[in-house]
């Protein structure tokens, strides 16, 4: 099961008057056509690094968007890949050290 489905309907949800600006101005970014469609960076993402995806951010980056995505790989590595919500173009991929036992 893939759990992005659900990140998306919530991405959808009315927020409450009074909540951080923060959602109104990603809001608009991706109806301006400054962010790329989730499932388009899901699918960018998915060809490079396999895996579950765990969790998804954007978050606003020197007037920029980008997507912080943190994957669980079929090897069990935690991965965190950060790209460009506007040309979907992969900045950085960082995976986490298994520890020794």
């Amino acid at each position: 099961m893939r759990p992005w489905p659900l990140l998306l309907v919530s991405l959808l949800l009315p927020v409450p008057a009074g909540a951080d600006s923060g959602h109104d101005r990603a809001l608009a970014a991706r109806r301006a056509g400054e962010v790329v469609a989730l499932d388009r960076i899901l699918t960018t993402v998915a060809a490079v690094v396999p895996g579950t995806v765990l969790e998804v951010e954007l978050k606003e980056r020197k007037g920029r968007y980008v997507y912080e995505l943190e994957i669980l790989t079929p090897e069990g590595l935690l991965v965190e890949v950060k790209v460009d919500a506007h040309d979907q173009r992969i900045l950085k991929t960082e995976t986490e050290r298994r520890k020794r036992d």
